[in-house]
């Protein structure tokens, strides 16, 4: 077995209408394994409405002990292939641009009755400017690309997300590497990130990829957590 300390996250984007069958699909399969979701949401969707639907299963997802971080403040949906289009919309930002861009995200968040302080940016990449603006907006927690970020103490994690490419031709070798970097990173002790987006459990390939993930990394000994809880003192944790 590997070693206790390797702890695991699986964070989901591209939660809207369209997608929250296969959504609430992927959380049962992990909640069937003992492991947490940690939700990436942003509050604007252009072209898409948040339903109530969409709404309520968040809230019921975060009562049940999964995550919600703030993806970004507003994405473009595609009405043809029912897909999010993520720009990275907080990677050149300087710090007053972001902090407008997080005061609007606030409010959208408010008026649908959700709150979260971890932000994971769009592309898992954050400028200078955005550290500082969600430091300054009471964020506690950025998890960027290469680590999670612990904005209270300026702790780094280290841990690079591992994630589904592009390309139909490449996707073997991208649901091949998953499950290796998986195994590999729980096996050495180390934060195993896997990101999916609901565009990538509509095709069979990467969804079943993500799940074997998921379980070499268990069989390992990996701990699964979410993103705040990997900041949460281990007493919180257990209570």
């Amino acid at each position: 077995m590997g070693d206790v300390s390797a702890r695991l996250m699986v964070s989901l984007s591209g939660i809207n209408a369209w997608t929250l069958e296969r959504s609430a699909d992927l959380s049962r399969e992990l909640a069937a394994r003992g492991v947490p979701l940690s939700m990436l949401f942003a509050p604007r969707i252009a072209g898409v409405d948040q339903q109530a639907v969409v709404l309520n299963w968040i809230r019921e997802q975060q009562a049940a002990g999964n995550a919600l971080l703030q993806h970004g403040y507003d994405h473009a949906a595609d009405p043809r292939t029912r897909t999010i289009r993520r720009r990275a919309e907080f990677a050149s930002l300087p710090a007053y641009e972001a902090k407008l861009r997080l005061t609007a995200s606030a409010t959208a968040m408010e008026r649908l009755n959700l709150t979260s302080a971890a932000f994971a940016p769009p592309r898992w990449v954050a400028s200078p400017g955005t550290m500082l603006a969600l430091r300054h907006k009471g964020f506690t927690l950025c998890a960027d690309l290469v680590g999670i970020r612990d904005l209270r103490t300026e702790t780094v994690h280290r841990g690079r997300v591992q994630g589904f490419g592009v390309g139909e031709r490449a996707e073997p070798w991208w649901c091949f590497a998953l499950v290796m970097g998986a195994a590999r990173a729980a096996r050495r002790g180390q934060l195993v990130r896997l990101a999916v987006d609901t565009a990538d459990l509509a095709r069979s390939g990467p969804r079943q990829a993500l799940l074997d993930a998921v379980d070499i990394a268990l069989h390992h000994g990996a701990t699964a957590l979410t993103y705040p809880e990997l900041l949460a003192p281990r007493t919180a944790r257990a209570a």
